[in-house]
């Protein structure tokens, strides 16, 4: 993970409680790795709650995701512009039907 996603992690960070935990490099990571390795991938920002920290969730061509807090919309839109991805707000155009219906076909 390069200086520039720990500086950006940094300078987004509030101070403020959190029952579960907030964003760290390796969730950054995770999303660039995902990113790199499939193709297709769209970015959409879920907005924070009272429980998590903001959250991105990567979603490739065939409908497989993940989902990974990020520290805020801000860090969502410099990380996407940095992958050359689009990134939607998931509360207004929802998830893509690819999605549900990966989901639905890799039940375990």
């Amino acid at each position: 993970m390069g200086i520039r996603d720990r500086w950006l992690l940094w300078r987004h960070t509030e101070r403020r409680t959190v029952l579960d935990r907030e964003a760290t490099i390796d969730d950054l990571a995770d999303l660039r790795r995902f990113a790199c390795e499939r193709l297709g991938v769209e970015f959409y920002a879920e907005p924070e709650t009272t429980a998590t920290d903001a959250t991105v969730v990567a979603v490739d061509s065939d409908g497989a995701w993940i989902r990974r807090r990020v520290g805020g919309p801000a860090v969502a839109r410099h990380l996407a512009r940095d992958l050359a991805l689009p990134v939607y707000d998931a509360s207004v155009v929802g998830y893509p039907r690819r999605m549900r219906e990966w989901d639905r076909r890799n039940r375990t």
